[in-house]
């Protein structure tokens, strides 16, 4: 898949989140790149058996106060290359983005990992 049409999937995702919580998310990049970098990897300490889907890195809102600005904005990195990896096929690559998605931006909201985790099998249940 190139990479153009992977941004594509991942603008595609941004659209699936509710406009109530897209409205609320600033100061914040999308952005794709291929593989995460060894300072992420290092940072997060995975292991070589770990897979990194998409990582928030910034100052969540719930971290925010009144002086915060003039602050660079939040970044959330989608990965391609391991998401193309774990899919099964094309529309797994869809759902795999889509989820990414969700799950980085519930981080800039304030949620944590286990949070989040929570969260996704809440939202497992209603689908």
């Amino acid at each position: 898949m190139l990479k153009k049409d992977f941004a594509k999937l991942v603008k595609e995702g941004i659209k699936a989140i509710p406009e109530k919580f897209l409205r609320l998310v600033n100061n914040a990049a999308i952005v794709v790149e291929n593989w995460p970098s060894a300072e992420q990897k290092k940072k997060l300490r995975l292991r070589k058996n770990m897979t990194l889907l998409g990582l928030y890195e910034g100052v969540p809102r719930t971290k925010r106060d009144s002086g915060y600005n003039g602050i660079l904005p939040d970044k959330i990195t989608i990965f391609m290359g391991p998401i193309l990896e774990t899919a099964k096929d094309e529309n797994d690559v869809k759902k795999i983005v889509r989820d990414t998605v969700w799950h980085e931006i519930a981080h800039h909201f304030g949620l944590s990992e286990s949070e989040v985790k929570e969260a996704e099998k809440r939202k497992k249940k209603k689908n």
